[in-house]
């Protein structure tokens, strides 16, 4: 009996052993909670000080005098300690990461780069052949000459065939020479030879003086691909571009001759309908011939005569209205040799192709095609192209 009492009794006490132990564990959880909670009431409550507005007025008269909570305001930091917090944290981390950080160095291998080679480009080197830089005329006349060859080299200034001066180079291969007195009124050819070693310039300057002054001057640089113009002039007068005879063919061809400044570029029209160019020859003459097909007669045409400057623009114009006569019928025309003319332009203008030449040479019974003379009157066999 006794041991079954004593087994009972032991039973009871492990039980409610048990049951402390439960019961101290549930206690502390809830404590936990409870602080917990605590702890995030006190965290929002931090919080909601900066983002809840304080009570207006006329929401207070509404609440009952139980109800109404006026919220304590804290002044000055104490206010404000969560965002005055994270603003020195911010301001640690800055001066840690200037002053006292240091990141570990990256090695970046960098392959060996060959050193540069410069070429030094002497500036005085030599230059094969003489050069033009400068051809101007100036207002009294006189031309001033300026170029380009070796350093300390003597430069002859070849005009119209005749070596009138030599200069000399500078250490930069530069030149200037011009003549004490003025250049008459025509034209000039100039070029250049190094006297050392007799080389002579590839390019030639053609200078034409006016009578009128400088104005009307004009100065071309002559190469083989073509002339540029150095010097326009600047001014023109009655005179400068002149239409002298107009002819019309039976085979729809016209040809038109005149006077212009030498070496400049005139252009035909005819109603506003461009026809072509031709180059003044260096005695002022030009003859330019177009195809225009059959004119009617008694109808009136407008004829436009251009002088153009190296750039191409327009800088004298002539207007000729005519009334298209009645054809004679007559195969041949007459043209009065000018200077400067030859055969080969004249076949060109009024026969269509240059290599014509013989026929207007065979109908005038000249011996040698290449010699003919101022005011020689040629026969023009038109009509013999159409045969």
């Amino acid at each position: 009996m006794s041991k079954n009492n004593n087994s009972k009794n032991n039973m009871g006490k492990t039980k409610r052993s048990t049951d402390d132990l439960i019961d101290n564990a549930i206690a502390q959880q809830n404590d936990w909670m409870e602080n917990r909670r605590t702890f995030a009431r006190r965290f929002l409550k931090t919080l909601n000080i900066f983002a809840r507005p304080n009570p207006k007025p006329q929401d207070l008269e509404n609440v009952s005098n139980d109800e109404v909570v006026v919220p304590q305001r804290r002044g000055g930091i104490s206010a404000y300690w969560f965002p005055i917090l994270c603003a020195v944290v911010v301001v640690l981390i800055a001066v840690w990461v200037a002053f006292f950080h240091r990141p570990t160095p990256t090695v970046v291998v960098v392959p060996p780069v060959a050193e540069p080679v410069v070429q030094v480009v002497e500036q005085n080197q030599e230059i094969a052949i003489p050069m033009f830089d400068i051809v101007r005329i100036e207002p009294n006349g006189n031309v001033v000459i300026a170029g380009r060859w070796g350093a300390n080299k003597s430069v002859s200034v070849v005009i119209n065939g005749d070596i009138v001066a030599t200069a000399r180079t500078d250490k930069n291969g530069e030149f200037v020479y011009s003549p004490a007195r003025a250049f008459e009124p025509g034209n000039y050819t100039i070029s250049l030879i190094g006297v050392e070693g007799d080389v002579q310039s590839e390019e030639k300057v053609f200078v034409y003086i006016s009578p009128r002054g400088y104005q009307n001057s004009v100065s071309l640089l002559m190469t083989d691909d073509g002339s540029t113009l150095l010097q326009a002039p600047t001014m023109l007068v009655d005179g400068d571009l002149v239409v002298s005879k107009i002819d019309y063919l039976d085979t729809g061809r016209i040809v038109v001759t005149g006077n212009a400044l030498p070496r400049l570029r005139v252009s035909l029209s005819l109603d506003d309908k461009y026809l072509g160019f031709a180059r003044v020859s260096d005695h002022k003459h030009y003859g330019l011939g177009a195809d225009v097909g059959d004119l009617q007669p008694g109808r009136e045409y407008k004829l436009t005569m251009r002088l153009h400057d190296g750039d191409g623009r327009a800088i004298s114009e002539i207007t000729h209205k005519f009334t298209m006569p009645e054809m004679t019928g007559d195969d041949d025309t007459y043209y009065t040799v000018r200077r400067g003319d030859c055969l080969w332009i004249i076949a060109r203008n009024f026969l269509r192709r240059g290599v014509l030449f013989s026929i207007i040479a065979d109908r005038n019974n000249i011996e040698n095609p290449d010699l003919i003379f101022p005011n020689q009157n040629l026969q023009i066999p038109v009509g013999a192209t159409n045969k």
